[in-house]
């Protein structure tokens, strides 16, 4: 009897959420090694109406789901902030970024941008230039591969981190959402 086949290698698509410029980052996985296969920006500057912006984002990450054809997405949480204006207009990108990646059943996992810089640095308030120049080192890029905007190395830093969590057990530090990270950090979200 022949025995199924198992798959070696895993492509991680990561997107770092954001209405003006969406970033995305696309690795392979053998074994214990990652590669960096492409990473960019999906840039709607110039786009005014936030519906058509909605939309480019909902047809462009679905054309990177068909291209790499990635297993799993690992996607940036958006993050408490004080614009609240702000929070809905990224949630409401990062919502159309996941239901592509339902449409093509891609299946989810999402990361607090805390977690995604401890992982790459070691330090969860790294600045944004830390966490691409460490991608840079552990992917072995060269200077002319890093993008124009840190956007492109966060998605890319997403997906990383998967790569760091996969095969592992839960741990029981961080947080286990939302909830959990307000009764932790009450006096940063306070009037909730």
């Amino acid at each position: 009897m022949k025995q199924p086949t198992v798959k070696t290698e895993k492509i991680i698509l990561g997107i770092d959420p954001g209405t003006n410029v969406m970033g995305y980052g696309v690795i392979r996985v053998v074994g214990n090694k990652a590669e960096m296969v492409a990473m960019g920006v999906i840039n709607m500057l110039k786009m005014s109406d936030p519906y058509l912006r909605l939309g480019h984002i909902f047809e462009r990450v679905t054309g990177i789901i068909e291209s790499y054809l990635p297993d799993e997405m690992a996607i940036e949480a958006p993050f408490f902030g004080k614009n609240v204006q702000s929070m809905l207009k990224l949630g409401r990108a990062q919502g159309v970024a996941i239901a592509a990646a339902i449409e093509r059943q891609v299946p989810i996992h999402e990361y607090a941008p805390m977690k995604i810089k401890m992982a790459i640095t070691g330090n969860g308030t790294a600045s944004k230039e830390q966490v691409a120049g460490m991608l840079q080192r552990m992917l072995h890029l060269n200077p002319d591969e890093m993008p124009h905007y840190m956007d492109a190395t966060d998605a890319l830093g997403a997906a990383y981190c998967h790569f760091l969590q996969m095969g592992r057990p839960a741990t029981t530090s961080g947080y286990k959402g939302w909830k959990d990270f307000i009764n932790k950090n009450k006096e940063r979200v306070g009037g909730l």
